[in-house]
Order: structure tokens, then C-alpha cells, then sequence
């Protein structure tokens, strides 16, 4: 019996320093991972990276992690025309199945789901604020997006008839979609009167409905799906072969 107790002691001894490594093993490879996806993607700042998983040695042994998660804070997207970045105020990576050399150097995700909030500011650049002619004596132009409820985006637009400013703001909600994997469009479900001005639909389009293109993001993930909410648009992204680093 006594031999018995010893042996469980010693089983739990070294259980608990196996628990202790692999913990440490663990946070190692998150901070090597998180650094050369900082590298990598020229981040600004350090991202957020947790290895889900126990233990962590054994995925480490096969080659494969199971599930890292990814967090990323005021990303600089592209957006096609290389004039400018669309800024992402938070990005969130799901990446399962991820693959990785023994030096933690490069890693490729099998699949990859996540999240990402674009903040109205930021979609505004895109839209036509300018003062544009819809039609003779009338001028228009976007002054704001917000949150119009039920997924729709509420486009707000300031004009001008006859050289006079019209008292208010007029308004329309806008569905909001993503085209291409790789592109926001925004197109009013109906149109806003100026002033009681008889405008053709094409001429008010071209001020209400406006498209943005956001690419290069992390590994190749694409946009997904897309929804307005209070703070700005929320979209789903997704990607297979996702390659994090190298």
C-alpha cells in the first residue's frame, strides 16, 4: 500500500509538472505566433493570439494546432485603387486545423471564420459628400451614415435647391451587401425627395448608392456576409488555406 501511495504521488507530481510545461510551451508559441503575424502583416501593434486546445504538446507532436483564435485592432485594409486604407476597427479570426513549421515561422489554417466592424466613419470616405448636380438647381451630397435598424444602413444627405439649402436633411435606409468576396455595396431601397424636385432615379443613385472595396486582409480571408449595427457595419469573413505567417 505504501508503494502504492508513493507511485500515485509521483503520478500526480508529474502530471502537474507536464500541466506546467505545456502551459508555458503554449504561451511561448502564441507570443512567436503573434510576432510574426505583426511582421508579416505589418501591424502596427501586437495582435491577440490564443492556441485553444490540451494539452498543447500533443497537437505540437502531430503537426497541427486544432483551433487558434486571432484578434486584430485598427487593421489597415486595402481598398483597390491604392489611394487609400479602410481602417477595420476590430478583426476576429477563428483558424482551425492550422498547420505550422517547427519554428513557428509560417502556418496555414485549413478553414478560418471571423468577424470584423467597420465604423460609419470610416465607409463615409467612400460615399459622394461633395456637393454634386442631381439636376438643374439642385446639388446633393452624403453627410452621414448610422445605424437605420433591422440590418439597413440610414444614408443621410444634405442639398441645396435653387441655391438654397433645404431646412433638413433628408434620409433613406439602405440595404447593405457584400459582392465579389471583397466588396461592401450600399444601395438605398428608395428614393429621397429634394424639395419636391422631380429627379431622375440614375442621378440620385449616383449620390445614395456608393460600393467599397476592402481586400488584403490577413491570409486571403474574404468578406462573407454583412449587417449595419450601432457602432458601424459588422461583417462575417471566411477562408480556407489561410496562411498566417511566412
Amino acid at each position: 500500500m505504501r508503494a502504492l501511495r508513493i507511485l500515485l504521488v509521483v503520478v500526480v507530481i508529474l502530471g502537474g509538472i507536464f500541466v506546467i510545461v505545456d502551459r508555458v510551451a503554449v504561451n511561448f508559441a502564441e507570443g512567436e505566433v503573434a510576432d510574426r503575424l505583426k511582421s508579416a502583416e505589418n501591424l502596427a501593434a501586437t495582435p491577440d493570439v490564443s492556441i485553444n486546445g490540451f494539452p498543447f504538446l500533443t497537437q505540437v507532436a502531430g503537426g497541427t494546432l486544432d483551433e487558434v483564435q486571432i484578434g486584430i485592432e485598427g487593421y489597415e485594409a486595402t481598398t483597390g485603387d491604392g489611394a487609400k486604407n479602410i481602417r477595420i476597427a476590430d478583426l476576429r479570426a477563428d483558424m482551425e486545423g492550422v498547420e505550422f513549421s517547427s519554428d513557428f515561422s509560417s502556418a496555414t489554417a485549413a478553414a478560418a471564420t471571423g468577424t470584423a466592424t467597420v465604423a460609419y466613419d470610416e465607409l463615409l470616405k467612400t460615399a459622394k459628400s461633395d456637393s454634386t448636380q442631381v439636376a438643374p438647381g439642385v446639388t446633393a451630397g452624403v453627410v452621414g451614415l448610422s445605424d437605420g435598424g433591422n440590418g439597413k444602413i440610414k444614408v443621410t444627405v444634405e442639398a441645396t435647391v435653387l441655391g438654397t439649402k433645404l431646412p433638413e436633411p433628408v434620409s433613406v435606409l439602405s440595404s447593405v451587401t457584400v459582392v465579389d468576396g471583397d466588396t461592401v455595396r450600399v444601395r438605398a431601397d428608395g428614393l429621397p425627395k429634394f424639395g419636391g424636385v422631380e429627379i431622375a432615379e440614375t442621378r440620385v443613385r449616383a449620390i445614395t448608392d456608393f460600393e467599397q472595396k476592402i481586400n488584403g486582409l490577413p491570409g486571403g480571408i474574404k468578406l462573407d456576409k454583412v449587417e449595419a449595427a450601432g457602432g458601424g457595419v459588422h461583417i462575417t469573413v471566411k477562408g480556407s488555406d489561410v496562411r498566417l505567417a511566412g
